[in-house]
């Protein structure tokens, strides 16, 4: 795999006050999230209480065929899934939305995050008597609010009450075969919005480019620890896990959302011209060009050209049409895979000293070849910018960073020695204080993956190794 921060996942609902080709809707929805899950994909209908659904590896336009949308039919809700996993991600069973049937009636869920306790959890439950047919932290939520629906009046109290033993970054989806119910950890680690279309449907999604995408205009985001719940009756929320501060991850909007989106209050495109600003300020160096690396780059390169005075221009082209299949495990491919993802633009970048604005550097093999394009295109001079601090420490959320052994940061190399490593001229790091004036100051964000300093304990996290695979959704 390309040595950088893999996507989140994405999950997107609608509720339909009548009978609709809801499948549609859901696939547009899961196409404009596509960047947040690019291994598998999946959409549930809810018909009068009859659930159909179609999950599959690969991408919403592989899966979804007209005639795949066609099968599954009209209804008059449904939800939608779109993955990412780590090692060992090519288990059916794991991909979503994950369908459950029982005693009380059926329910289909979809998640995005990654519990700390779902060793923990699911010991529990197998020790009861549970059978767990995938790897997931999505099965462990299913089975608590399963558990608590047997003794309470409603699905939306099963999950009030499931809430306070589900522990970590949750940002789910719920469908019953009457209500559509999303809810949020209490720390609001992954985002969650709602939306409403013109002829009164609700959407739940991801982010608010999801929304735009089937004409739904953007309503509020689901807060942290609210449950939403959606019927014939309107919407309604129940707050009893609701608390006073949010720690949503920063990397949402350094890295994992798109540009266009909104989240919690705070647009993405400003939160990256605003790294790339304090960039230029704080990591000044003489040069002729301002370049960003695809896609996130490219918003926090503008920032810093605006602040620096230094001209922006286009530095490198992406190939847009690599599927999964392209990621091959042969050493000789993944050498040259850099090259077909990208190229350089030589008419650009010749003769010229370069800075060079990315995201983040993991194990910094991506990002020396990378530089190498740019030497190879003629380049005098390469000056990396890195538009967020050095990843040190794991992150327990969700986000692709499982082992501080491979974060070369983590190893006690230097800024300079990381430097010489991706042959770059030098490099230069957004620094830790600077986070906060990314986004609102009315709320907080989960920096722990730069810091060391998490929101919730998470003792429990390590655990998650015995699973048969590690799965990150």
């Amino acid at each position: 795999m390309f040595d950088t921060i893999h996507e989140e996942c994405g999950v997107f609902g609608i509720f339909e006050n009548r009978t609709a080709n809801v499948a549609a809707s859901v696939y547009f929805g899961l196409y404009a999230l596509q960047h947040r899950g690019q291994e598998s994909c999946g959409i549930t209908v809810c018909d009068d209480g009859i659930f159909r659904h179609k999950r599959a590896d690969g991408l919403v336009s592989e899966v979804f065929t007209r005639e795949e949308l066609d099968k599954i039919g009209c209804g008059n809700m449904a939800v939608g899934h779109v993955r990412y996993s780590t090692t060992g991600g090519h288990n059916h069973n794991n991909i979503q939305p994950l369908v459950i049937r029982h005693i009380k009636g059926n329910m289909a869920l979809v998640h995005n995050g990654n519990l700390v306790n779902a060793a923990e959890l699911r010991r529990s439950f197998e020790m009861s008597g549970a059978i767990f047919h995938g790897t997931s932290d999505t099965e462990a939520i299913a089975y608590s609010i399963v558990r608590e629906r047997l003794t309470c009046s409603s699905t939306e109290q099963a999950v009030e009450r499931a809430m306070p033993f589900i522990k970590g970054a949750y940002s789910c989806i719920l469908m019953t075969a009457t209500k559509l119910i999303a809810f949020r950890d209490p720390k609001g680690f992954r985002p969650l919005c709602i939306g409403r279309t013109h002829d009164g449907a609700y959407v739940v999604a991801s982010e608010s480019c999801a929304l735009e995408t089937v004409g739904a205009e953007f309503v509020r985001d689901v807060d942290a620890g609210e449950i939403v719940v959606i019927d014939k009756e309107g919407l309604r929320s129940i707050r009893t896990n609701c608390e006073d501060k949010k720690h949503i991850c920063i990397f949402e909007y350094i890295y994992f959302a798109r540009p266009d989106s909104v989240v919690d209050g705070v647009s993405v495109h400003h939160a990256r011209l605003k790294a790339g600003e304090l960039l230029a300020k704080y990591s000044p160096v003489d040069a002729d060009i301002v370049i960003g690396v695809p896609d996130s780059g490219l918003d926090a390169a503008l920032g810093y050209a605006n602040a620096s005075g230094i001209p922006y221009g286009i530095g490198f082209i992406k190939n847009k049409y690599i599927g999964r299949s392209f990621i091959q495990p042969d050493q000789n491919q993944r050498e040259n895979a850099v090259k077909i993802k990208l190229n350089a633009v030589r008419e650009s970048v010749a003769g010229k000293r370069v800075i060079m604005i990315d995201d983040s550097i993991v194990r910094g093999t991506t990002s020396a070849r990378i530089v190498r394009l740019l030497r190879d295109a003629g380049a005098k001079e390469v000056h990396v910018r890195i538009s967020s601090p050095p990843f040190l420490h794991s992150c327990h959320f969700g986000t692709d960073i499982d082992s501080e052994e491979n974060l070369i940061a983590g190893k006690c190399h230097s800024t300079e020695e990381i430097a010489q490593y991706i042959h770059a001229d030098s490099l230069g790091y957004l620094p830790v204080d600077c986070l906060s004036e990314l986004v609102d100051d009315r709320f907080g964000c989960c920096k722990g993956c730069f810091t060391g300093d998490y929101p919730i304990d998470i003792s429990g996290a390590g655990k998650k190794n015995k699973f048969d695979e590690k799965i990150h959704k």
